[in-house]
């Protein structure tokens, strides 16, 4: 899915002047960051949520019984679950050179891996707390419809929150993606609405919190 937005996003408005992006950009450019940012929440929610399948198979009990505590547990997957989020959303990265994306330099795809491996750790997190609250895989599709999709939205992945209505503006304040895709924007284009370190203070702040939420919810959910 989000080849499909970066291909036909990306090419379909490239010609298009969007109010509240910089001059002199294309689309694809604005739209690269966004894209990235969508890669990272799905991946790393769905990570997050695979206790549930580990849950439903009885595999999370056979975990629960191993001589190690809750905690390790919870850090092997949040580790798991950054390692593949980072390398698709590196991949998609790649991909979108071809497209016509250029980076700036080293330092540029270092700083954004880093708001990428913020964002990874936040989200693997929030998945792990809803897991955790969770008994089977029926509640997915509400997770799916009502948190990630809104949080997507919310970012200004697709375009600048300026353009929209000042109390959706006051929402995605409270949206950690916001703050991710603001930094990569920052770091690969050199275009952002908050500077770099508020951008990764914030990010930093939501990282820790949910990771610490996740590790803690888990900790007391049950295996079955």
């Amino acid at each position: 899915m989000p080849l499909f937005f970066l291909a036909f996003l990306g090419l379909g408005f490239n010609r298009m002047s969007m109010p509240g992006m910089p001059a002199n950009t294309d689309y694809i450019h604005f739209l690269v960051p966004g894209i990235i940012g969508m890669t990272m929440l799905f991946t790393s929610m769905f990570a997050g949520l695979s206790v549930l399948w580990d849950r439903e198979f009885g595999f999370l009990k056979e975990i629960m019984v191993a001589p190690v505590s809750r905690v390790s547990i919870v850090l092997g997957r949040i580790a798991g679950g950054t390692t593949t989020a980072l390398i698709q959303g590196i991949m998609i990265l790649g991909v979108s050179m071809i497209l016509g994306f250029r980076i700036t330099g080293v330092s540029s795809f270092l700083l954004a891996v880093l708001f990428m491996f913020l964002i990874a750790n936040t989200f693997i997190g929030l998945g792990l707390i809803f897991a955790s609250k969770m008994k089977d895989m029926q509640g997915f599709t509400l997770v799916m419809n009502f948190i990630i999709f809104p949080l997507f939205f919310l970012s200004g992945a697709l375009y600048p929150l300026k353009n929209m209505p000042f109390w959706i503006r006051m929402l995605s304040y409270l949206d950690p993606l916001t703050y991710g895709v603001d930094g990569m924007r920052g770091a690969l284009i050199q275009f952002s609405s908050y500077s770099l370190f508020t951008d990764f203070i914030i990010l930093t702040v939501f990282s820790l919190l949910m990771v610490f939420l996740g590790a803690y919810f888990f900790e007391k959910s049950e295996s079955v």
